[in-house]
């Protein structure tokens, strides 16, 4: 394993996530993203050179629908079917905050 990552890593991770982990569980934590971060180093040290740049892996495959502009819903009509329009024509929803 010749990754840096720290079993302080995996708890700091656990707490920004809300986990709760074991001490076992910190362990096989560990050992499985310090896997994932060896591989990605070994990702960079792919030849990518002569590789041009691409955007999407189909992008040959499937051709994109022209993007011709067409008439869109009107706000009240967009709101007709809303439980409780709120003002300037916006939606209202319940507070997800607290």
């Amino acid at each position: 394993m010749s990754s840096s990552l720290t079993k302080a890593d995996v708890q700091r991770i656990a707490q920004l996530a809300h986990l709760e982990l074991t001490e076992s569980e910190q362990e096989l934590f560990l050992q499985q993203l310090s896997q994932i971060l060896d591989y990605a180093r070994r990702l960079q040290d792919v030849e990518t050179t002569d590789v041009p740049p691409t955007w999407h892996p189909e992008s040959d495959l499937r051709p994109l629908r022209q993007d011709i502009p067409k008439p869109s819903l009107s706000p009240e009509d967009a709101l007709s079917n809303a439980p409780a329009p709120g003002p300037r024509n916006l939606f209202r929803v319940p507070k997800v905050i607290g």
